[in-house]
């Protein structure tokens, strides 16, 4: 049977803390383009949406949906391509709350939420 030596601990750890050091290094960011900050850098642009009725209660809800929505999108929370599927659905709802159709505003608003996750 082989006795350990003081010397073969030490050998141990440093093959241990070489296999660390090996993982750890694949955790280095690289020195190329951060995609967090070109999405958004490329954020989304102001909604196309027409005017919309002051103090009704889907402006309300248009514009603290369209907030969140840019504030995700500038985070990087959520992708542009998703901010581009909403959007339209948005304006959908938008030119209904123009109109004067508020209840269906805000049913379509409340629709597009729940579709992307986010609580009515």
């Amino acid at each position: 049977m082989r006795q350990i030596t003081k010397r073969q601990p030490t050998k141990l750890l440093v093959a241990v803390g070489l296999c660390i050091a090996t993982a750890l290094a694949g955790c280095t960011p690289s020195t190329g383009p951060n995609p967090t900050a070109s999405a958004a850098a490329s954020g989304p642009i102001p909604p196309d949406w027409p005017r919309l009725p002051e103090g009704a209660a889907c402006t309300g809800d248009l514009v603290r949906f369209q907030t969140i929505l840019k504030s995700d999108v500038d985070k990087g929370y959520i992708n542009r391509p998703v901010y581009d599927e909403v959007e339209p659905e948005l304006k959908t709802a938008a030119e209904a709350c123009a109109a004067g159709r508020d209840a269906e505003a805000r049913k379509l608003v409340q629709a597009s939420k729940q579709r992307y996750g986010y609580r009515s």
